[in-house]
């Protein structure tokens, strides 16, 4: 072939390429102004019942035109995360924020309790609760007050019974939302409204069944029930001995409460 049909050839050959692209320019040009830009949008990657809990092997990333997208869609996979399906989802719909409930009262609470666990409610007041600023997702260490013999005060002791337990809910606010503070609103700085999450009565735990009966035994027959707070991080379970009267007495008081004790039997014992 000669040079001059060569170059005659590739000029062809550019000038096809080129009107081909300028086609699909065109084309996508068109799409774009008939449909909008591609956009990605979350889809259910599979059925999802109502009232399922939404996680990654459920949902996933699709483009689709933006006039496509229905309004209320997501495009980001982790807003999705911790919510319930509000009513059935099928396969490659688009999920919307109206399909989408949050954990609380509405959806009730038995799919937030673990397998072999159970949820537990027990009514208490503010000295017993860290003063009502348990919140749902909290973790406790439950303590309770015994007295072997009544009216012996050296007799009594305190104990640390269950330690780190999950808090489920604190009266029927079972999300872990709490109303944020220090955002602008209407040129005001909202301020946190500390009754908004501590005005309850109650304290739900996971607990397994056994721990349920050991709560409710202490509930019905201790002479009260005490949560301290944990770190959420901190899953240390201590080795906790109880505590009596001389345990907190320094070693001199000690033995004087011990002293007056024998000495009070031996009144008693004299009396008889």
């Amino acid at each position: 072939m000669s040079s001059r049909a060569f170059t005659l050839s590739l000029i062809i050959a550019l000038t096809a390429v080129f009107m081909v692209q300028s086609y699909i320019q065109g084309k996508e040009d068109d799409f774009k102004s008939n449909f909008g830009d591609m956009k990605q949008v979350v889809v259910a990657k599979v059925d999802i019942q109502e009232l399922e809990m939404i996680d990654d092997t459920k949902i996933q990333l699709v483009a689709v035109p933006a006039n496509f997208a229905m309004p209320g869609s997501f495009s980001d996979t982790g807003k999705l995360y911790n919510t319930l399906a509000a009513t059935p989802i099928k396969k490659g719909e688009q999920i919307t924020k109206p399909r989408l409930v949050h954990p609380g009262s509405r959806t009730g609470l038995s799919r937030q309790v673990s397998d072999g666990k159970r949820a537990v409610s027990i009514q208490i007041s503010e000295p017993e609760s860290v003063a009502k600023l348990l919140k749902p997702g909290d973790r406790v260490d439950i303590l309770s007050v015994f007295n072997y013999a009544s009216g012996r005060k050296d007799m009594t002791k305190v104990k640390t019974v269950l330690q780190d337990v999950y808090v489920l809910a604190t009266g029927k606010r079972v999300t872990r939302e709490i109303p944020l503070a220090g955002i602008k609103v209407d040129n005001e700085i909202k301020k946190l409204n500390l009754n908004t999450f501590t005005d309850y009565s109650t304290v739900t735990l996971e607990l397994t069944p056994d721990e349920a009966q050991k709560l409710i035994y202490l509930k019905r027959v201790g002479q009260g029930v005490y949560f301290t707070l944990r770190n959420n991080t901190d899953k240390t379970r201590e080795r906790i001995g109880g505590t009596k009267l001389f345990d907190v007495l320094g070693a001199e008081d000690a033995a004087e409460a011990k002293a007056y004790f024998a000495e009070r039997k031996a009144q008693l014992e004299r009396k008889r």
